[in-house]
């Protein structure tokens, strides 16, 4: 009897936990992306007519293809760099586990307390040479002026440079937090059995933290997708690239300077499935939910 007491108050107790975080994720994030499906789906001129016409739209609109490729090259650029360069610093922290290495964790944390339009703003001046404390280095490279480093061809690097600068220092944390899971036996066993740093870091720990990988990746393609204040702050300041160099300022676009909801949806509607299927071939492919139990 009192187990069936137990098993009833662990149940409340859980869903008290998790009723907060279901009632915001129905309101904020379920809510929408029915709505927004459903204005995808709606004739401009007779909303009560159901059609597929703001897709073809879209597909069919010369901005379309441009920014996707921008998107995608952006994202060919600031993943895997984000990926392997989290790795290496999270894995070279904890190697050498020391009084330094609170401070050294708060020093890559740093850099992400700047975020949004201040991180822009700062990267702007760092990368001009009219005022950067790198100016000699730009020079060298012949980069002489601000129209020099703003072109289109370097937007993507510059975006995914700001991207991994605000971004990386949070997921040094999260990473160097599931290497701190990783039993001490285990690394003692991989030490004993003659395994250096390179092969207990290949062999051991990034198996045993693939999950939390696959997690960062995960997270990485969605943002990467939504890439908005960047393009549009540099293009404020410089011109350069375009109003609608990515997929969500041309959601932005046919919203608020042409006044298409429907095709603005519908262009969040694209970015919402390819970032679930993105994510649905991660989660099955890594075994992302399996448990030890499981195991």
């Amino acid at each position: 009897m009192q187990s069936k007491r137990g098993a009833v108050r662990r149940t409340i107790t859980g869903w008290s936990f998790s009723a907060p975080y279901l009632a915001f994720l129905i309101a904020f994030g379920i809510g929408p992306a029915i709505y927004a499906i459903y204005e995808s789906l709606q004739q401009s001129l007779n909303p009560s007519i159901v059609t597929f016409a703001n897709y073809s739209s879209v597909f069919s609109d010369f901005r379309f293809i441009p920014a996707l490729l921008n998107v995608l090259l952006f994202m060919a650029i600031w993943i895997p760099v984000m990926v392997v360069g989290t790795l290496i610093l999270a894995l070279m922290l904890h190697q050498r586990i020391s009084r330094a290495s609170s401070p050294l964790r708060l020093v890559y944390f740093l850099p992400g307390a700047v975020t949004g339009s201040a991180a822009v703003m700062l990267w702007y001046f760092m990368l001009n040479p009219a005022m950067s404390p790198f100016a000699p280095a730009l020079k060298a490279l012949g980069l002489n002026t601000t129209n020099d480093v703003f072109t289109p061809g370097h937007l993507a690097p510059i975006f995914a440079l700001v991207a991994f600068i605000t971004g990386v220092g949070q997921w040094i944390l999260i990473m160097f937090g599931a290497l701190q899971s990783i039993s001490q036996e285990v690394l003692e066993a991989a030490r004993i059995d003659g395994a250096g740093p390179i092969r207990t870091a290949v062999s051991i720990k990034l198996p045993l933290i693939g999950k939390y990988v696959s997690y960062m990746v995960i997270l990485s393609f969605a943002g990467a997708l939504q890439v908005f204040v960047e393009p549009s702050l540099f293009y404020a300041i410089t011109q350069a690239g375009s109003n609608w160099w990515s997929l969500n300022q041309l959601s932005y676009s046919f919203a608020f300077q042409q006044g298409d909801f429907g095709m603005s949806a519908t262009v969040s509607v694209i970015l919402l499935v390819l970032s679930a299927v993105a994510a649905a071939v991660l989660v099955f492919r890594t075994n992302f939910f399996q448990t030890e139990v499981d195991d």
